[in-house]
């Protein structure tokens, strides 16, 4: 029987404060969205627990210690910036010393742990750089390398994903084709790394290894825009999102 995987999922969570203009008059309003449904969904369909996070209560949430965190089997961080995690009210506001989240995170892995990024505006670089984890500890556990500055592709057009041959050990099961996405972080797989789906020279999804430990790096997004409907919702996502944690967690069969 397949093992139940713990999953601690940071981000995918937003603020909105809107200012409409009509004629002339003006009026505002905000509000908060989360877009995890689809990445939940696939992996407690899975058979996986799934714990959120959201961007803004990652300085009160996420774990401070290496004990808090070896709890999960796992941690996907997806659409939440490098500042997040480095800059707490503590440190930012009353300049007082403060665990390094991400020091953490690379230490978790150090220790066996599975941790993944994806892509989107504010991951890996995204837009304007504003993710910025170029040159953290972050970007040495992952399996690729980051661009230095706005790393997003854009293809409103779409791009339809292929899988080849050397992805199969680890996504046994996925069929050939995969529906199209409509843009990724561009990012370079690092010489020992695995890459699993790729568009031309750009890794789209690439394992590696960093101590007793494994990254994902996943490029594209694990909700709209980037990935249409047609993506969430396909009949293989939740197999795919088995497939990656699995293999995070070192519960797989590949050496």
């Amino acid at each position: 029987m397949k093992s139940e995987l713990s999953v601690l999922f940071v981000g995918e969570s937003w603020f909105m404060h809107t200012i409409e203009v009509k004629g002339f008059d003006t009026f505002t309003f905000s509000g908060y969205d989360e877009a995890v449904e689809w990445i939940q969904k696939a992996i407690e369909t899975s058979g996986h627990r799934f714990t959120h996070i959201p961007s803004h209560e990652v300085s009160k949430r996420f774990p401070a210690t290496l004990a808090e965190l070896q709890k999960y089997d796992v941690v996907l961080v997806s659409d939440v910036g490098a500042n997040t995690f480095l800059l707490s009210p503590d440190t930012f506001l009353r300049s007082k010393r403060t665990v390094n989240k991400l020091a953490l995170i690379a230490e978790f892995v150090k220790h066996g742990g599975g941790f993944g990024m994806i892509g989107g505006y504010l991951t890996f670089q995204g837009i304007e750089a504003k993710g910025n984890y170029k040159h953290t500890i972050i970007e040495e556990i992952l399996p690729v390398e980051l661009m230095e500055g706005d790393d997003r592709v854009e293809l409103p057009e779409g791009v339809e994903l292929t899988m080849s041959e050397a992805a199969l050990p680890w996504l046994e099961g996925m069929p050939e084709k995969w529906p199209y996405i409509l843009g990724y972080n561009r990012l370079k797989a690092k010489e020992d790394a695995n890459v699993l789906i790729s568009n031309g020279k750009d890794p789209i999804i690439t394992i590696g290894s960093y101590g007793e430990g494994r990254t994902l790096a996943y490029a594209t997004d694990c909700s709209p825009h980037w990935s249409p409907l047609e993506f969430c919702e396909w009949e293989y996502y939740s197999l795919l999102w088995d497939r990656l944690i699995t293999s995070l967690a070192q519960s797989d069969r590949v050496n």
